[in-house]
């Protein structure tokens, strides 16, 4: 599905990563951990970037991407866009996707690569669904906790979700975990690992590195699903 829609609202998560919300159209469907492809004019050009959707299919009334902003022409059109502006919109698509099928899951995530999680989480939470869910969520500093709030008030509405967030850069008063996600982390943190199906997301480098973690754990590959932020 192909359409034009105009910004309803624009939410500064952290200090360089913003998400941008349109309104839904009615015959608008996707699953939660899809994405769609995004057309702004950029330079006087037509420019198409790939963005996971951090909203759920339960919310009805807008659809959400989230975008860190790096300074070059694309982020920098977004950073400027303001309530009202608009943008042509395709998708869904993906297949790194999570309705409930499994009892157990892991989800990996890096930077922004929280997106497609968030929608995840949102739909299990808001469908009230029994899966166990463990997130691992992996930033330098406090500062890049993008969706922190949401996923913490998830955490209080959801007794099935736990969520790890770890820092490699961080400030002295943080008290979590300060590495990166590592075989020795999900072993901890995830004592039942064998028994759950992973998502990862996050720059193509991290994603690699997770699946050849999961493979030296005995991961089977039927048991991963990834989806790589290009562009990161």
């Amino acid at each position: 599905m192909k359409f034009e829609e105009k910004t309803i609202d624009i939410i500064k998560r952290t200090h360089d990563v913003k998400s941008f919300r349109f309104r839904r159209p009615e015959d608008f469907d996707f699953k939660p951990g899809q994405y769609i492809l995004v057309s702004l004019t950029v330079e006087g050009k037509v420019v198409t970037k790939a963005f996971s959707l951090s909203s759920s299919p339960t919310e009805k009334d807008h659809i959400e991407f989230t975008k860190k902003l790096t300074g070059h022409p694309f982020s920098e059109v977004l950073d400027n866009m303001k309530v009202g502006d608009s943008a042509v919109i395709s998708g869904p698509f993906g297949k790194m996707i999570f309705e409930g099928e499994y009892a157990k899951v892991a989800l990996l995530s890096g930077g922004i690569g929280i997106t497609p999680m968030i929608s995840i989480c949102r739909y299990c939470t808001d469908m009230r669904l029994d899966t166990d869910i463990m997130v691992i969520y992996s930033n330098k500093t406090e500062s890049d906790l993008a969706f922190r709030e949401e996923l913490d008030e998830m955490m209080r509405n959801n007794s099935n979700l736990k969520v790890v967030y770890t820092l490699t850069r961080a400030s002295e008063s943080w008290t979590g975990c300060r590495e990166r996600i590592c075989e020795n982390m999900v072993v901890r943190e995830i004592p039942d690992y064998r028994d759950r199906h992973f998502l990862i997301c996050g720059p193509p480098e991290m994603v690699r590195s997770m699946e050849e973690m999961l493979s030296a754990m005995n991961i089977p590959k039927d048991m991963i699903k990834k989806e790589e932020l290009a562009g990161y």
